[in-house]
């Protein structure tokens, strides 16, 4: 890839899929008891509308535009489902622009699964609850308010975005490994799927980021259940790993740690 004059930063990772260099907390709290994960009435949809609409947008928008000269490809693609709810898969590696960008890149308002320990994000934490943020908790309750609170999203035909990633990795141009386990949603609800790649290339001596949208992908039906989950992550996953080739540039270079052998 591309360098700058500079060397680019190196980090050192352990493990793909549980190292965060996001800014989380170590040590993540609980999701409060009384978290309100969904609520469909005109003050709660005014209150989330405000936040969104006139605090969140314009914000998310003249950052994204600002900072990394950032712009959409196949966006019209969510005009294939203007009538129904889907499921939005990405990348994750930013902070900031993760947090926001939901609000700027689907037509309709978006809620996001989150992990607790993006609701203590430096500065953060509070914004990403304001915009609709819906914690994973180990706790019964909290769980069986996250179903409910899906079930009724899924209802009201509005849009959930996820990173299966789950770990920021700041910069990373290319697609890590994550499980399936969050592809079992498009399929129990028989609703499409989309993901976005947030690319880096270098255009004009800048570092821009240019998003490209995929999709709509469906859960094959000639399939048993756990095999439609498996077929709807893979053929996801390969797509975002042929759109993150598109990127041209490394700001950070991760590098994998040696592990010490054994006489």
């Amino acid at each position: 890839m591309a360098m700058t004059k500079s060397d680019p930063k190196v980090i050192y990772y352990t493990d793909e899929l549980t190292d965060d260099f996001g800014g989380t907390a170590t040590v993540t709290q609980p999701v409060d008891p009384n978290y309100v994960y969904y609520r469909n009435n005109f003050g709660h949809n005014l209150n989330h509308w405000f936040w969104n609409r006139v605090i969140a947008v314009p914000i998310a928008y003249l950052h994204a535009k600002i900072k990394f000269g950032w712009r959409m490809v196949n966006r019209q693609a969510f005009r294939q489902v203007k009538k129904t709810s889907y499921f939005l898969y990405g990348n994750h590696t930013q902070p900031f622009f993760d947090a926001t960008m939901p609000k700027i890149i689907a037509p309709k308002d978006c809620y996001v699964l989150v992990s607790p320990a993006n609701l203590q994000l430096k500065g953060l934490g509070w914004l990403v609850k304001k915009l609709g943020a819906l914690p994973i908790s180990d706790d019964y309750h909290n769980a069986k308010k996250l179903v409910q609170a899906i079930d009724q999203i899924v209802k009201d035909r509005k849009p959930i975005l996820i990173y299966p990633e789950a770990h920021i990795w700041p910069y990373y141009t290319k697609i890590r490994p994550f499980p399936t386990t969050s592809f079992r949603y498009p399929v129990k609800y028989n609703v499409p799927a989309f993901c976005f790649t947030n690319t880096y290339q270098k255009v004009k001596r800048r570092l821009k980021i240019i998003t490209y949208i995929d999709g709509p992908f469906y859960p094959n039906r000639n399939l048993p259940r756990d095999a439609q989950i498996n077929d709807l992550r893979d053929r996801i996953y390969q797509q975002m790993v042929e759109r993150s080739k598109l990127s041209n540039y490394e700001q950070i270079v991760y590098l994998k740690k040696e592990q010490p052998t054994h006489a």
